[in-house]
């Protein structure tokens, strides 16, 4: 959710002149190659994976990460794990990982995921390959280029001053709440989404919204669009299906909320300390 950061540069192609170890970000069934021993650094670092014994395996380039050239890797094979290596699942690496590294990791998630699902062209069924220069699929029967494709979501803390809507979803744990999501449909705005989502999963309507921030996703690949929401009206009714429970909370007694380094904490914690600092001034 940070702004632009000098320290993580997205690229598609590597430069010419690769220098040092590069960062590899080793991806299986959507779950991250991580180092055993915690003196060591987490993920692998190498000029190459044959030091790995993961050189047959073919790379895609992701970028740098403070200066560092980042290269993701799909491993189609858990029993081909290293020694002192093991797979952990990318949603309990949130909050474990800085911001930049999760960002990449979230990238090589993605990155290997489009290409597993973009072999075959999609128009004609023929074998597709990497096109020269861009991030793409190349059909070389119909000509037909795929590139990665994001999917907008949006997402809302949804206020009346002190108190803040928070929802448990079917898909959550028990007593786990955040705010409320939903994908952007097609011709909508992302204002339009937040509305129509709000009012479908608890029949609330808003006021004004208020754009807070925006977070790749990589789960599989959504792009999330935050915002701030004030509640205009209406008592809450949950759908019973995507949402099974809903309550007001006041700042000061919040239940059990998502994790750092997601975009609902980040929303949550913004509320909080905005309706905690009236008193000096802020």
């Amino acid at each position: 959710m940070q702004p632009h950061h000098p320290d993580l540069e997205f690229a598609s192609q590597p430069p010419a002149d690769l220098a040092g170890p590069s960062l590899w970000f080793v991806i299986c069934d959507g779950r991250l190659l991580v180092c055993e021993d915690p003196a060591l650094p987490l993920l692998p670092e190498a000029p190459h994976l044959g030091l790995f014994g993961l050189d047959d395996l073919p790379p895609q380039y992701l970028g740098r990460l403070r200066q560092q050239h980042c290269y993701a890797v799909a491993l189609d094979d858990a029993e081909r794990v290293p020694p002192g290596f093991y797979l952990e699942q990318l949603r309990r690496l949130l909050g474990q990982l800085d911001e930049l590294t999760f960002a990449m990791a979230g990238r090589a998630s993605q990155v290997v995921t489009w290409h597993r699902n973009h072999r075959y062209c999609s128009r004609c069924g023929t074998s597709a390959h990497n096109h020269d220069h861009d991030r793409a699929m190349t059909c070389p029967a119909c000509g037909y280029t795929q590139y990665p494709r994001i999917s907008p979501c949006v997402i809302a803390l949804v206020t009346r001053g002190d108190e803040a809507l928070l929802a448990r979803a079917a898909r959550f744990p028990a007593r786990f709440f955040s705010c409320l999501a939903g994908f952007i449909e097609a011709g909508e705005s992302a204002e339009q989404a937040v509305h129509r989502e709000v009012r479908e999963e608890t029949r609330l309507s808003l006021g004004p919204l208020r754009y807070y921030a925006s977070q790749s996703w990589p789960f599989p690949h959504a792009l999330m669009l935050g915002f701030h929401a004030e509640y205009a009206g209406g008592d809450i009714e949950v759908d019973g299906e995507e949402i099974v429970e809903a309550h007001w909370w006041h700042y000061d007694d919040l239940p059990p909320i998502p994790p750092t380094g997601s975009i609902a904490r980040a929303l949550i914690e913004d509320w909080v300390r905005r309706r905690r600092g009236r008193g000096s001034g802020e």
